[in-house]
């Protein structure tokens, strides 16, 4: 048995970053712990894209960590968001995914109602109903509402932060890591499809999945049977100084006589498609990258497969489950040809995606696999010990700059 890891009191963990204890994927303790330190700590958390609020008076509902948020273009134009939560009694202010030329929000509940930038602004019977009942004469608004986010906007993205001065976004994420987010969202944006993916793990076990460069082409059939990506093929990956972001990406194609994979399950020649035009693709950023996948700390994601580009927004719903809200964007100056490109290779990621669906499923799989394991650590040694740059993606790297911001957040 390897050495106890459950003695939460202390928050066990070995040094360094090659082992990683289970139990940080399945107690309820850490989950909270998470929710205040990380969430609603000094991380920048995404929250939505600029053009979700474009015009004055549009909102959209999104979340940091288990927390509801309003993001919204408040009068003078400034994006500005807080938590969805009424002051009185608890209940959502706002209740759709969004909305546009709101003057204000009122809660359902109760009729209380706040400014754009959440501000508390009027309350119903504030002063009774024919002289009797109502609020104290002292009672004063200002006092009460909702906790404000700090927001920032970088390249399109609004990210937020309940930390009273958190670093600057660039600092935050790198400025190698940057330019690779600049690469993608160089010009405008727009949303060409959105859904919510819910998953029977832990978050950080997406996250993980996600930073894991090794594993794609192991774990997809369709990756590797068909070449989108293979390690044989050029690329490598790009940690963060601090391990809050990372990217990842493919070179090229594999040569053509690859045995790299030969008995291996995810090549199988026995596969065909009936329609190979899926498999066109345009270069469109004339640099041969044909996979980009870049993370932020704690639960952004953007990918670029092919033409198929998508923000990802990791939120946790409980201590073995999350949901994945997926948006798939196109640029305001496709061609038609492009456009329906992109919807097409749309189907290689999501729920039933080519490539994605084993990912919806793997998560569950270590969840289940970890259930009785907490006194058990993971390995995560492919590749050596540290979360540095490396020029290929047979490495844990990434997976270990995730732990290594992880830790710092966490105290542990």
């Amino acid at each position: 048995m390897d050495q106890s890891v459950r003695d939460l009191s202390t928050g066990y963990w070995p040094e360094g970053l090659t082992r990683v204890p289970y139990w940080v994927y399945t107690d309820e303790n850490v989950a909270r712990d998470e929710q205040v330190r990380v969430f609603e700590g000094p991380a920048w958390v995404y929250l939505c894209l600029e053009i979700d609020v474009p015009d004055v008076g549009d909102y959209r509902t999104t979340f940091m960590g288990s927390m509801p948020v309003v993001v919204a273009r408040a009068e003078d134009g400034e994006i500005v968001a807080f938590e969805n939560r009424c002051a009185h009694r608890g209940a959502l202010i706002c209740l759709d995914d969004a909305g546009s030329g709101n003057k204000d929000f009122h809660c359902v509940y109760h009729a209380w109602r706040y400014d754009l930038r959440g501000n508390l602004k009027s309350i119903a019977f504030r002063h009774g109903v024919n002289g009797k009942g109502g609020m104290d004469k002292d009672f004063r608004m200002e006092d009460h509402g909702p906790r404000k986010v700090r927001v920032t906007v970088l390249h399109g993205l609004v990210f937020g932060s309940l930390a009273e001065n958190p670093p600057d976004i660039e600092a935050y994420i790198g400025p190698e890591i940057t330019a690779r987010l600049r690469r993608v969202m160089h010009k405008k944006v727009e949303v060409i499809g959105r859904f919510t993916q819910a998953l029977p793990n832990n978050w950080k076990l997406y996250m993980e999945n996600v930073r894991d460069t090794y594993h794609a082409s192991l774990l997809h059939l369709f990756f590797t049977t068909f070449r989108i990506t293979r390690l044989s093929s050029g690329g490598g990956v790009m940690v963060g100084e601090n391990g809050v972001a990372h990217a990842s990406a493919t070179v090229g194609a594999p040569p053509a006589a690859d045995t790299t994979y030969q008995g291996i399950r995810s090549d199988n020649d026995g596969f065909r498609l009936d329609d190979p035009s899926l498999l066109h693709s345009q270069d469109e950023f004339g640099d041969n990258i044909q996979l980009q996948i870049l993370s932020v700390f704690p639960g952004f994601v953007l990918q670029q497969i092919h033409n198929a580009i998508a923000v990802r927004q990791v939120v946790p719903t409980g201590v073995d489950t999350m949901d994945l809200n997926w948006t798939y964007l196109g640029y305001a100056d496709d061609t038609p040809e492009l456009r329906a490109m992109r919807l097409k290779q749309a189907n290689l990621v999501g729920p039933a995606g080519f490539v994605s669906m084993e990912d919806g499923a793997v998560g569950g799989f270590v969840q289940r696999g970890i259930a009785s394991a907490d006194q058990v650590l993971s390995v995560v040694e492919m590749g050596g010990a540290t979360a540095e740059t490396a020029d290929t993606r047979a490495t844990e790297a990434s997976v270990r700059g995730f732990w290594k911001a992880y830790r710092s957040f966490m105290g542990l």
